[in-house]
């Protein structure tokens, strides 16, 4: 797993497991966000499953869909006000990381 840390308390990742989320945990992370919509691909696990695991580690955890090309400056607006309310850092994830990196950078632009 390769995270990409985009601000002090915001990184980014591809795709995550439910195996993954101790590590996350040990690395300091206190929240997680999904913006991968489920069903995307047969494969991936469903947000249900990391959020059970999440609350498992004491993360916090969010489900914030964006279907890729699809996002919207309600998306970004929702991402600020989750921010808002989050302590310590945040890994957000998607398929590549390139949907959470591009829903950061839009809320950054309305913050």
């Amino acid at each position: 797993m390769q995270i990409t840390q985009l601000d002090p308390n915001f990184s980014v990742s591809a795709q995550i497991q439910a195996a993954d989320i101790a590590e996350i945990a040990a690395a300091g992370f206190t929240a997680l966000i999904n913006n991968r919509p489920d069903g995307e691909a047969p494969d991936q696990p469903k947000s249900a499953e990391i959020e059970a695991e999440a609350k498992r580690h004491n993360l916090r955890y969010w489900y914030i869909p964006i279907v890729p090309g699809g996002m919207t400056d309600a998306d970004a607006r929702r991402l600020v006000t989750t921010l808002s309310g989050v302590e310590g850092p945040v890994l957000a994830y998607c398929r590549t990381g390139t949907r959470s990196t591009n829903l950061w950078k839009a809320a950054q632009q309305i913050s």
